[in-house]
């Protein structure tokens, strides 16, 4: 939404750690992983802890799991999940996740998890039952961190995931996240949505520009690898793309942050948007309201830079802000329903919106309070 600088630098939630996109480089497999819990486990037994082992009276011969179980949702989703490798010319890549949109082969994942596949590299996808297929890149959205790619030849009998309503997605509601964290794909976890519309500015820690998302925040661990993978409702539809965690830092050593309980999932109706937009086209649309945000700013809102450009690219005279009278240094305050804290949480609001929206803006200035009626602009592809 910002114009024309949109990410001048990694901007963060203030006064919080850095937020990093869910991914894994391909150097960091289970290796690690395997060989500290082989050891946990011959320890163990070296004390003698490996005689303690108590059965279970009767367990049926084939214990049947309720379709709305936990364990039935997992069994319904996981054919529709893909574990996919990412891979530059020069070998640098990584491993993320995506899910089966439709029955044509288009999978929907990060754009962070397919980047460095987008111009010539290669990119795999593999289902759970082992099969892998070669892919494409059809589009990628920078801003938002959505990507579709296409299976190049693709299965009979794809089983699109169902896409939910996260507008309709309450605090405290169940969620399934499935992906592969640090590699080890077909993983399940669970937990709850713990918070809606959580401005979130991620970085993949390449130094690209941020992503800014109005995220879903949920406890089920999500851990690099689980980016692009799909979080369930307790119905087994889609409600987000899981894209970030809050890192609590001190990973040393250049390891990958893990699990705090702080995941991030882009909200499914935005991501679809997005998709719908890059099937079509290829390109990623954004709504804007044509101003340059000034994301260092200390201010409680979002101001409108007051220098480092000319005047008419500040504020374009002829954009959505511009038209109802913004001028740079001006402080926006609110944003439809929203109150906005900070640059990166106006980008936010904005783009949970669609060009041609007409939604109320409040700008702070010289202390006075002003409303307006805004009309989204857009603009076509990444700068």
């Amino acid at each position: 939404g910002a114009f024309p600088h949109d990410g001048a630098a990694p901007a963060k939630r203030p006064g919080k750690g850095g937020l990093v996109a869910a991914v894994l480089a391909a150097a960091l497999l289970a290796g690690g992983v395997g060989g500290g819990v082989g050891y946990w486990a011959a320890d163990r037994n070296d004390n003698g802890f490996g005689s303690t082992t108590i059965t279970a009276g009767n367990t049926p011969k084939d214990l049947k799991r309720e379709p709305g179980s936990i364990a039935g949702l997992a069994a319904g989703a996981l054919p529709s999940v893909v574990t996919l490798q990412a891979s530059a010319g020069d070998g640098e890549g990584g491993t993320g996740t995506g899910f089966v949109y439709d029955q044509q082969g288009h999978i929907l994942t990060n754009n962070h998890v397919v980047a460095s596949a987008a111009n010539g590299g290669r990119l795999s996808a593999t289902f759970s039952d082992g099969k892998k297929y070669e892919a494409e890149v059809v589009g990628r959205a920078q801003g938002y961190d959505v990507a579709v790619i296409k299976l190049k030849n693709p299965p009979a009998g794809l089983k699109p995931l169902p896409l939910g309503n996260s507008d309709k997605v309450a605090v405290g509601d169940a969620t399934i996240a499935i992906g592969a964290p640090f590699g080890l794909s077909n993983t399940v976890t669970t937990g709850i949505v713990s918070a809606k519309d959580r401005p979130v500015a991620s970085g993949d820690g390449s130094g690209a520009k941020n992503s800014y998302m109005s995220a879903l925040q949920t406890d089920a661990s999500i851990n690099p690898g689980n980016s692009g993978g799909p979080l369930l409702d307790g119905r087994g539809a889609v409600i987000g793309v899981n894209s970030a965690i809050q890192s609590a830092g001190g990973g040393g050593l250049g390891a990958p942050a893990g699990s705090i309980g702080l995941g991030f999932a882009i909200p499914i109706n935005q991501a679809k948007n997005v998709a719908e937009s890059l099937i079509k086209t290829g390109k990623p649309v954004y709504p804007v309201i044509s101003v340059s945000v000034d994301l260092q700013s200390k201010v409680d809102g979002a101001k409108i830079s007051e220098q480092g450009a000319p005047a008419n690219e500040l504020v374009d005279p002829n954009g959505p802000a511009g038209k109802a009278g913004l001028r740079p240094g001006d402080i926006i305050t609110r944003f439809g329903d929203r109150p906005i804290d900070s640059g990166p949480t106006l980008i936010s609001e904005i783009w949970t919106h669609k060009p041609g929206d007409v939604v109320k803006l409040t700008y702070l200035r010289e202390g006075k309070p002003t409303t307006v009626d805004i009309t989204l602009g857009s603009r076509v592809g990444d700068k």
